[in-house]
């Protein structure tokens, strides 16, 4: 017969269990605060990205949240606009007191917001940035894009490489993009490929952000008659380019480059087979080697809830990287038991860290220290059905030789069939 004393002790034990989970759940939340594109021409990723991190919420709060406190995010819509950003995270810092924060996302927002985030010394994650960084060198920016360092020369180096051996051999090339930080260091890193490739450079033009009739610019390039044409382009101008490309019957041996609405199914689902023949890079693909652990339980999660958030309805290129950005975090804080963002960055820079999109280790300047950038082709779209981009049947990867699915189609008009 058990005792009246041992009754006692385990009573106590159970009530002092009690009260200490209480205590937990009754803890102040941990604020994680962050600017996102919900609306303007980024807000095709900004919505997926917003989502992918939410889910990331959910899923951490439902194991007991981050170091025994709740985790809720605070987050203003950016519009899109480098402008913006700044004055958010000033917000979310100074006024609503956040615990961390994440982001921003995209190159030029990310480089325009860094000196505030500096002056806060606040540690984050930026999502998408190319190189965002690299005139900062700040010690507490971590990048959840697989460029790796030299970001404005690797962002564009496969699609030079794919240039090698092909005959005819090319030997002029267009540039054109973005007069915004994203164009900017893309195209630099294209005349640097070029000069380096020995091509001469017949075109080389930046447009302004606010640009929406791109025909004068396509037309422009094609009375170069160049054998190549690079492209450093956000979602809108993408699709603006891409039509006007088809339209003007712009042929040179190939076209394509950093076109980030390529990106989005959305645009895909649009332009259907204008796109064929194309070559852009991508920094996820639905292919077998990107089958990392935990990423078919997210993607299944985003994909069954899209339709009803209004979403991008696949996801492949942004949702990961979303979810990978709050893992990254949630490691340091689990693993430092803190939020100060000494530790937190000390942490990153010397830790590998297991996410949705592979494991990843930081160098100095936050970037990867293992790039993983695929450049792909469109080749056989035919309609407009966005179920023909669930794997690479459609979208190609053909470089770099350890990732590819197919072979690139040489010249462009052979792939534009």
């Amino acid at each position: 017969m058990l005792s009246k004393s041992w009754l006692a002790r385990v009573t106590v034990g159970l009530f002092a269990a009690m009260l200490a989970s209480s205590a937990a759940l009754a803890a102040d939340p941990l604020k994680i605060g962050l600017s996102m594109a919900l609306t303007g021409g980024s807000a095709v990723n900004g919505k997926q990205l917003l989502a992918a991190l939410e889910m990331w919420r959910d899923d951490v709060n439902a194991k007991g949240g981050l170091i025994g406190r709740k985790v809720e995010l605070v987050y203003y819509d950016d519009q899109s606009a480098q402008a913006n950003a700044p004055g958010i995270y000033t917000k979310l810092l100074d006024v609503d007191k956040v615990d961390l924060v994440i982001g921003p996302y995209g190159t030029n927002v990310i480089a325009a917001t860094l000196p505030v985030l500096m002056q806060h010394n606040v540690a984050t994650v930026g999502m998408m940035g190319l190189g965002a960084n690299s005139q900062f060198q700040y010690g507490r920016y971590f990048s959840i894009l697989p460029i790796g360092h030299e970001a404005k020369i690797a962002f564009t180096q496969g699609f030079f490489e794919l240039l090698k051996g092909q005959s005819p051999k090319p030997e002029t090339i267009a540039i054109v993009g973005a007069d915004a930080e994203f164009g900017k260091t893309t195209t630099d890193g294209a005349r640097d490929n070029a000069k380096a490739a020995g091509m001469k450079i017949v075109y080389d033009q930046r447009y302004p952000p606010n640009t929406v009739d791109f025909a004068p610019i396509v037309r422009a390039i094609k009375a170069t008659n160049p054998d190549v044409v690079f492209i450093g382009a956000y979602p809108p101008d993408t699709v603006g380019l891409v039509r006007a490309a088809s339209e003007a019957a712009l042929e040179p041996k190939m076209i394509g480059g950093a076109m980030i609405g390529l990106t989005a199914t959305v645009f895909k689902g649009q332009l259907g087979p204008l796109m064929n023949g194309f070559v852009t890079n991508e920094v996820f693909v639905p292919a077998p080697t990107f089958n990392f652990p935990g990423l078919q339980e997210v993607m299944k999660k985003y994909q069954a809830q899209a339709q009803s958030l209004g979403t991008d309805p696949l996801g492949y290129g942004f949702v990961p990287f979303g979810y990978a950005s709050g893992q990254v975090l949630a490691a340091a804080v689990e693993a430092t038991k803190s939020t100060d963002a000494e530790k937190i960055a000390a942490y990153l820079h010397d830790n590998t860290v297991k996410t949705v999109i592979g494991d990843i280790a930081f160098g100095a300047d936050g970037e990867w220290k293992k790039p993983r950038l695929v450049f792909t082709q469109f080749q056989g779209v035919t309609g407009n059905s966005i179920d023909q981009f669930r794997d690479t049947s459609k979208e190609v990867v053909v470089w770099p030789p350890e990732f590819k699915t197919g072979t690139m189609i040489y010249p462009y008009a052979a792939a534009k069939k």
